[in-house]
Parts: structure tokens; sequence; C-alpha cells
């Protein structure tokens, strides 16, 4: 790695504060905050505000806001990501972490699209594949997006008296019982799937959400019951929304602590 310049570190470092509090800052805040000497912020904040990175809050003369280039920039940003190679990735480091089948799954109606899979490199795993379609009603991934889409769309995609097809006899298939399930993974925000799609598997899953906040996937693990127990679901869970966090700030989601 190359040395780095300390001017371009400060600007940086200037533009990253606007990312807290009310978004405005004034020179004596960017002071105060980085510790700069005032003539070093003068000329930095200067050279921000003539290459519109900032531009002074209108009626507050001194306060700053952030400018046009940086959402120029996070909009080419968002533009080139792709969440089905991201997904990969994430998913690749999470299954380096637990050993055990990770997927990366899409909403399409009333099923779930897996757009990205990492297997286990134990003997006995999940056997599934990428562009694989499954109910969602009968995955923890899609029971994760479901309880994710507002009330309307849901009963739009999922009416009371609807039909639900089973994959096992744990399946859920009555629609009032998904509902109630649905309602608990919001409260909680994570999904589990216990042999519902397969009888030898259970299933963790998170929210993976875009710059919007809105939820655009689930990140799973998927586990054999040999391999299953309450401690090891805990492990999982808080696994599956580390690694489902990390997909989401890799799209541009920011949480807020």
């Amino acid at each position: 790695m190359g040395r780095l310049v300390p001017a371009v570190t400060r600007a940086l470092d200037i533009l990253e504060l606007f990312l807290d509090g009310d978004g405005t800052l004034s020179a004596p805040d960017i002071v105060r905050k980085l510790q700069l000497p005032r003539t070093t912020v003068h000329e930095l904040v200067t050279t921000l505000a003539a290459r519109q990175y900032i531009v002074q809050v209108p009626g507050q003369p001194g306060r700053y806001r952030l400018g046009v280039r940086p959402y120029q920039l996070g909009s080419r940003y968002a533009e080139q990501l792709d969440l089905a190679a991201e997904g990969q990735q994430v998913a690749r480091t999470v299954a380096e972490t637990c050993d055990e089948t990770v997927h990366v799954a899409i909403l399409e109606g009333t099923d779930v699209i897996y757009i990205a899979k990492v297997d286990s490199t134990h003997a006995v795993r999940m056997v599934s594949a990428a562009g694989r379609r499954l109910p969602a009603h009968c995955t923890s991934v899609g029971k994760m997006l479901l309880a994710s889409l507002p009330d309307s769309e849901l009963t739009s995609r999922v009416p009371e008296d609807a039909e639900l097809a089973g994959m096992t006899p744990n399946s859920i298939t009555d629609p009032a019982v998904l509902r109630e399930a649905l309602a608990e993974i919001r409260r909680r925000g994570v999904a589990v799937e216990s042999r519902e799609s397969n009888p030898d598997v259970s299933c963790v899953a998170a929210p993976v959400r875009d710059r919007t906040g809105q939820v655009v996937a689930a990140l799973s693990i998927s586990v054999p019951m040999i391999r299953w127990s309450d401690d090891r679901r805990g492990e999982l869970e808080q696994l599956a929304m580390k690694g489902a966090a990390d997909l989401s700030e890799r799209l541009g989601h920011r949480s807020v602590a």
C-alpha cells in the first residue's frame, strides 16, 4: 500500500462528517471535530465548495451541506452494483465462518429465486443450486422476504383464502398461521425454517437492504438436522444477521445506530 496523502485524507474526513447529525456543518464545527488548524479547514472547505462537493445552506451563512458531486458518485457506484455478485462474495465469507451452505435469494411473486450459493464442505449438506425456485412460505428466506412486505402487498400475493402447497409435513399451509409466523419474524428481525422445505434441513435467514432501506433479498444458512441444536441456531442467527448487514452495506445501506 502506498503512502497516504494527508490533504486528501483530511478532505475525505470532512466529507464523512456530513454523514452524521443533521447533515450540516460550519467551519468551526469541522475544526472542533477533527482538531485541525482553522487555516487548513478554511482551505479544504473552500476547495470542496469550489468543486461542488459541499454547498452553503440557503439562509444559513457559514454552514454547509453535501453538494451534488457526492450524489453523482454514489449514483454511479449504485449503478455498478450487482446483487448476485456481491451476494456470492458475502455468502462465501459466511460459509467459510460456519462451514454450512449459504444462500442469497430474492422474491418473485410467491416464490423465492436463489441468486447466490456457497456449499458447505461437509459430506452431509443441503443439495441446491443458484437459480432454483421454491415456494416462499416454505423457506426461511421466503418468509423473511414476505415478512418485509407491506400488509397490502402481502395480501395481494398471499390472499387470506390462498391454498398453500406444502413441501414437507412441517410446511405451513394455512395463510392465517403463515401471517402469525411473519408477525414473529418482523418482531425478531430473523426468520427460521425447521424442516419445512426439506425434511432433513433447518435454516435461518436475515434481510438484505439496499441504499434506500428497502428489503431486496435475504441471506440464509442451511444446516442438516444432525448438526442442528438450539445453541447452534442462536449462533447461526447472529451470523446470518451479520452477513446480511455486510451485504446491505455493500449495496449502499447505512444502518442507523
